[in-house]
């Protein structure tokens, strides 16, 4: 097999790994697996996947210095420019680390109103985020800029490189390549999409429900008159809502047309294809020609029984797929490896809580069935059949009530997600938003990937967390709480003034003070 490697040198790790996760769940072996040196952990973390999750993913566990490779089957980089869509809270997400003025300059900004079933509404009044927009970008360069970012912090990827098997022991996982190469590492991460090889070998379940319909995507030359085609696309959409052909360029389409039947996802579609649907739906194939590429996708909807089974988890879409409807795969992917990076660190560093890393699943997993159901509720609404239009026409009027569209709108921009941290003020587990603080913006602190103690009483301290957790005293900042402790993913861990609990806190989060 032919193996390309992009590369920066591991670094030494001097963290001491306190897991023994194996324990006795399925698929993992109590010893090491034959003729493999249980020494030779050449690397802390193994990611199976070089998309949009699993390079963010790999860019944060090397904010922590855990030495990482990413492997991706494929020998290049996705080729075909579909326009993918950043929501807020990914775009906070990106300020957060020092990314976002880096993906500007490959955006186009749009409002953050009109995401629910594409029910043209807009963005409620005073979304509570300084990145209250929507960034459409081309897929390709998303991938390629946050490929870059995880190389550039050390991040090793090797394309051309299939993970055909693995085998965990108490102390890692072997990971055997397509080409018989075995490589060894603490943790095996799967980020290889919704056919996951990881979590097919895992024997994990990923129940749901398969395509019903399929639709079309591609980029076409086009026949006929740009003034035709608009007059017969809005007749179309009356009843037809998820179809379109819109200007791309230079006599080019992007064009999204219901397929005339379920295929296999794994053969592209034909050009032919693509003119039966549009003879179906429209009375014409607009004389579509020259494709620059073509896709098809489905509206199956799927979610991981487990997101870890020992030392193998789960990120992405090998975790959770759904229809496109609202544009949030790649936002919840990315999502997944904020949460995931710094408890998968803190684990391997040595001073994680012995529950942290298992919080990922319970904090990710409900994120995801409510995205989910969401989806499924938006693709009923875009049927054509009475009653799912007659829905439409009353949820429609219910979104001029600024509360229903803000509700909506927070569940498609992810600013809505609540962590159960337990009992406490309305913004404990929420995000915190980008305050100005002296420094100049909060987010800026957060580059580094740790927490963060907000401290407007000038009076307390992190202690021995110092080495995980940044202090800021500032009384200015613009809260209405005392203090708050902020996790490396931006959310709120605690709120309050008192030493002795914020101490407790810091223990629930970041381990035991350094000595």
């Amino acid at each position: 097999m032919h193996s390309q490697q992009v590369t920066a040198e591991p670094q030494p790790n001097d963290g001491a790994e306190r897991d023994s996760a194996a324990g006795d769940v399925p698929g993992v072996l109590r010893s090491p697996a034959p003729g493999t040196d249980r020494a030779s952990l050449a690397f802390d973390v193994i990611i199976a996947g070089c998309g949009p999750t699993g390079a963010m993913l790999a860019a944060e566990l090397r904010l922590h210095d855990v030495r990482v490779l990413v492997l991706e089957k494929e020998i290049e980089p996705t080729s075909f420019v579909r326009i993918v869509g950043l929501h807020v809270r990914s775009l906070e997400l990106m300020a957060m680390r020092g990314l976002l003025e880096r993906l500007l300059q490959h955006g186009r900004r749009r409002p953050a109103g009109g995401f629910f079933a594409a029910i043209p509404k807009p963005a409620p009044k005073g979304l509570d985020s300084t990145y209250a927009y929507l960034l459409g970008i081309p897929q390709p360069v998303i991938e390629r800029l946050l490929a870059e970012h995880a190389i550039e912090l050390g991040a090793q990827v090797r394309r051309g490189c299939a993970v055909a098997g693995f085998e965990q022991d108490d102390e890692g996982v072997t990971v055997e390549l397509a080409d018989g190469t075995r490589l060894r590492s603490r943790y095996l991460v799967g980020c290889d999409g919704g056919r996951s090889t990881v979590r097919k070998l895992l024997g994990v379940g990923f129940p749901g429900e398969p395509s019903r319909t399929e639709t079309l995507m591609g980029e076409l030359a086009v026949g006929m008159p740009q003034e035709e085609i608009a007059a017969r696309m809005a007749e179309v959409r009356e009843t037809h809502r998820p179809f379109w052909l819109r200007p791309f360029g230079e006599g080019i389409y992007s064009v999204v047309v219901p397929a005339p039947e379920v295929g296999d996802r794994a053969q592209p579609p034909t050009l032919e294809d693509f003119k039966q649907g549009l003879r179906a739906i429209a009375g014409t194939d607009f004389g579509v020609h020259s494709p620059r590429w073509m896709s098809r996708f489905g509206d199956a909807t799927r979610l991981a029984e487990r997101y870890r089974v020992g030392r193998v988890l789960l990120a992405g879409d090998a975790a959770h797929i759904h229809p496109p409807i609202g544009g949030q795969g790649l936002n919840l992917g990315v999502q997944d490896a904020f949460n995931l990076g710094w408890k998968l660190a803190a684990q391997i560093r040595g001073w994680a809580p012995e529950a942290l890393l298992d919080s990922y699943e319970a904090e990710r997993r409900p994120v995801a069935e409510d995205v989910l159901d969401n989806t499924r509720a938006q693709t009923e609404l875009l049927s054509a059949e009475p009653g799912p239009q007659a829905v439409r026409r009353l949820l429609t009027e219910l979104m001029d009530f600024d509360e229903v569209n803000r509700h909506l709108t927070e569940k498609i921009t992810a600013t809505g997600i609540r962590y159960d941290f337990g009992e406490g003020p309305d913004l404990l587990g929420r995000r915190l938003h980008d305050l100005d603080v002296k420094q100049g913006h909060l987010y800026g602190l957060l580059h580094r990937g740790r927490g963060l103690l907000l401290d407007r009483t000038e009076r307390l301290t992190v202690g021995g967390w110092s080495d995980r957790v940044d202090h800021l005293a500032d009384p200015t900042a613009e809260l209405d709480v005392p203090c708050v402790l902020l996790r490396p993913d931006g959310h709120v861990a605690w709120i309050g003034d008192d030493q002795q609990d914020l101490d407790d806190h810091l223990s629930r989060w970041f381990g035991r003070p350094a000595d």
